[in-house]
């Protein structure tokens, strides 16, 4: 499967992440297809580069974006926003 997902770059306690078009069974800072856009969170204010045309070109291919992608995406105007809510993340802790 195709994925979108965030390649980290750049120095310790500074992140850079590229995003980009990669195989799912590669590692994570391995050789990928194609280079979308780039993504700095640690900066005031947080920076985010997306080639629009780009990114829907892969996406009508039927790549499939993780949320975190999937988040700068529809920011970027790349993707329009789900009407239904994603699955949380954390499980709920039970009340005794």
């Amino acid at each position: 499967m195709v994925k979108m997902r965030l390649f980290r770059m750049g120095d310790k306690k500074n992140p850079i992440y590229r995003v980009v078009v990669v195989d799912s069974r590669k590692a994570a800072t391995g050789e990928y297809i194609d280079c979308v856009g780039h993504y700095s969170p640690a900066s005031k204010p947080v920076g985010y580069d997306i080639d629009v045309e780009k990114a829907k070109e892969w996406l009508a291919k039927g790549v499939q974006p993780t949320e975190t992608v999937k988040n700068l995406l529809v920011k970027a105007g790349a993707m329009e926003k789900s009407s239904k809510l994603s699955p949380s993340k954390t499980k709920t802790k039970k009340s005794k």
